[in-house]
């Protein structure tokens, strides 16, 4: 008999819809329940796309036996932590507090009734293996403890509910400095692994956060070294195995040092920033692989990945068939029978088919061996060519992967922050690559932000099966706003920046901290949980507050409205001590710093939408990290902040703060300028 999950719209919590388990999702019901029975509860918090949650699903959650053990002694919470990231922060750091470790998924842990953990874990196997105990014996000695240890629980929950605060108390604000940034650079490029690119060894995450702000130096502070430490991370990835060669767009991370063994799960927060930082770093390193890498993860993001009434879907599945990675791993004698034979030569050299195989010893997993410009090179083919041929052939595997396999599942939640992190992708690589098609595919996700998700004055976090639910964190109002002013710079609607200045106001409302500076998780009027996180450090993505911080300080600039800069600087300053102390995690913080230190040049060009064309050309050509810039057709709404006297033809100004420089009438002049201006000294 399908349990209480059936009646939920997220698809995790529908594939555990038929356990055994008694599943409740995170509700009053629930907690009042153990509560009442005096019963610990099992919080399971995971998302669909999670091959170990799948895992441990199949071993236990599906067992008739341990389902009864479960349902004997515990109230059972199911939680997807995609719709709810609150209380997924604060059971992570949890975990980190009572382990000495970081978490992951599946998050297993056991609550008292107050909601305060007691013990954590991760993925536990039905039988002993791993280091780990059979999860059967865990669930009795944790109801053994329950009953037994209660006053020894009692003082540890104390404990951890006092270091919860204090992890989460404001510290004192502080005036950003240059030494930040400028130990932050210094600690990256130690760690940067000089054959294989990234930071650290395996497994490897993109950490486009740190990538960007390394690239956004090298020009602003003309640091050649930071610079090429990105080209050769972004060059390897791009050739690795973490990028789907057939498909376009990027796995979550690499299982080894080299790219070469993905994780498998496809997810919307990784591919929007690479998308953008891609078609950035194209601008600095004209290079065809960038090109080809941002041109294929934007088919792939509209092929498979957006929704017909606009919305950009979660993430795709690790497994397939109850496999992870059988839907893109090859066995080679099936993949040179689907090619003609002209082209399997190419496709062995170009993707190494000689060697063994990479993936478990017995198939393959595609990445880049040999260049195709070598490979062309060596057989005397011309290079326009080779590429056509090795185009040809990716073209039919993509299609023989698609028509031949059973394609992974795709979580088709949209949420609200994610959204706004592939809306700015779009918008950017639409904007760099003169690609319109791109642009409109933002424009219609935010608009269905903006119809579906945006109720009353109010962002809600996620929507599936024709609901919005959840009321907006931090994360989602802060991303959706840089997304909105990404898609501003690349095609000014009106409607987009009332939106983006309706964000910014909800911001301010309902997230800041009007004492200590800088913005909490959750919204003021949020229902009460064991602690209100407040986090400054980037993760996975950038932090919410970082994102928010850069974002009002960019429309506090272009508006001309002081309390947007105001709250951007109380931003930085709430998380400048913590940085200083040590800056790994805060790259997006150092990003806003250096605006906040050295105001962004903005750029307005006013006039005729018809006479645009060349200027919004120009200014597409150009990576200007330290400027926003947007075109305003003179026919659209605008406020008037950004509406300028130009006689019924284009002028375009320039401003530094509050200072802006006259006019100019002509594209050329303005685009000599405004780069005079961006390329100022930065902050040494």
């Amino acid at each position: 008999m399908p349990n209480r999950l059936s009646n939920e719209t997220s698809p995790y919590l529908q594939q555990h819809a038929n356990n055994p388990v008694d599943w409740w999702p995170w509700c009053d019901e629930a907690l009042d329940t153990a509560r009442r029975e005096d019963r610990p509860i099992l919080l399971s918090i995971g998302y669909s796309a999670c091959h170990w949650c799948h895992v441990m699903a199949h071993e236990s959650f599906e067992d008739r036996a341990i389902a009864d053990l479960m349902n004997r002694d515990f109230v059972n919470i199911k939680v997807d932590r995609e719709e709810r990231p609150d209380l997924d922060h604060i059971y992570q750091l949890a975990h980190q507090m009572l382990n000495g470790r970081a978490g992951g998924w599946p998050l297993t842990v056991f609550l008292a009734p107050d909601g305060t953990p007691f013990y954590c874990g991760t993925y536990f196997p039905r039988e002993s293996r791993y280091g780990l105990p059979a999860f059967a014996d865990l669930l009795a000695r944790v109801a053994a403890a329950w009953r037994g240890q209660r006053e020894a629980l009692e003082g540890q929950n104390r404990e951890l509910r006092e270091a919860l605060d204090r992890h989460n108390r404001a510290a004192v604000p502080e005036k950003p400095t240059a030494r930040i940034p400028q130990a932050l650079r210094k600690h990256l490029l130690a760690a940067h692994d000089e054959r294989w690119g990234g930071f650290g060894a395996a497994p490897k995450f993109p950490h486009a956060a740190d990538l960007d702000f390394l690239l956004r130096r090298s020009v602003s502070h003309k640091d050649e070294f930071a610079r090429k430490a990105v080209i050769h991370t972004l060059e390897h990835m791009a050739s690795g195995g973490i990028f789907d060669q057939l498909g376009g767009g990027f796995f979550r991370y690499s299982t080894d040092e080299r790219w070469e063994i993905p994780h498998f799960e496809k997810m919307l927060y990784d591919n929007g920033p690479l998308l953008a930082l891609y078609a950035d770093a194209f601008l600095l390193d004209a290079r065809p692989l960038f090109c080809d890498v941002v041109e294929r993860t934007a088919r792939w993001v509209l092929r498979e990945m957006q929704a017909e009434d606009g919305g950009y879907f979660a993430a795709l599945d690790a497994d397939s068939e109850g496999e992870e990675g059988a839907f893109y791993v090859w066995d080679v004698d099936l993949l040179r029978a689907a090619l003609p034979p002209e082209q399997v030569a190419m496709v062995d050299a170009h993707y190494g088919l000689e060697e063994p195989p990479n993936f478990e010893q017995r198939a393959w997993h595609l990445r880049v061996r040999t260049p195709v410009d070598e490979i062309a090179r060596s057989i005397g083919l011309g290079l326009d060519a080779a590429r056509d041929r090795i185009d040809a052939a990716r073209q039919r595997l993509l299609e023989v992967r698609a028509t031949t396999r059973t394609p992974p599942g795709r979580d088709e939640k949209v949420l609200a922050a994610w959204n706004g992190m592939m809306v700015r992708g779009m918008a950017r690589a639409g904007q760099v690559m003169r690609r319109g098609e791109w642009i409109e595919s933002a424009q219609r996700a935010i608009t269905f932000a903006r119809d579906r998700m945006w109720h009353e004055g109010r962002l809600l976090a996620c929507y599936k099966d024709g609901q919005a639910r959840f009321s907006g964190r931090l994360d989602d109002y802060a991303f959706l706003l840089d997304g909105t002013l990404a898609a501003l710079q690349a095609e000014y609607r009106g409607e987009d920046m009332d939106f983006a200045m309706a964000l910014a106001e909800g911001l301010l409302e309902r997230f800041e901290d009007r004492e200590h500076g800088g913005f909490l998780f959750t919204a003021h009027d949020h229902e009460p949980l064991l602690t209100r996180p407040r986090e400054g450090r980037d993760g996975a993505m950038a932090a919410g507050n970082s994102v928010a911080a850069l974002s009002l300080l960019r429309l506090g600039h272009l508006s001309g409205d002081s309390r947007f800069v105001g709250a951007g600087e109380r931003a930085v300053e709430a998380w400048s001590a913590a940085a200083d102390q040590s800056p790994e995690g805060f790259s997006s913080l150092m990003v806003a710093a250096e605006e906040m230190l050295l105001p962004p040049v903005s750029a307005v060009v006013y006039g005729p939408g018809a006479s645009m064309g060349g200027w919004q050309e120009a200014l597409a050509g150009l990576y200007l990290p330290h400027a926003i810039s947007v075109c305003v057709p003179e026919e659209a709404e605008a406020p008037e902040c950004l509406r300028r006297r130009g006689q019924h033809r284009v002028n375009g100004w320039v401003c530094w703060g509050v200072e802006c420089l006259p006019p100019a009438n002509r594209a050329d002049d303005f685009i000599r300028i405004l780069s005079e201006m961006v390329n100022a000294p930065g902050i040494s």
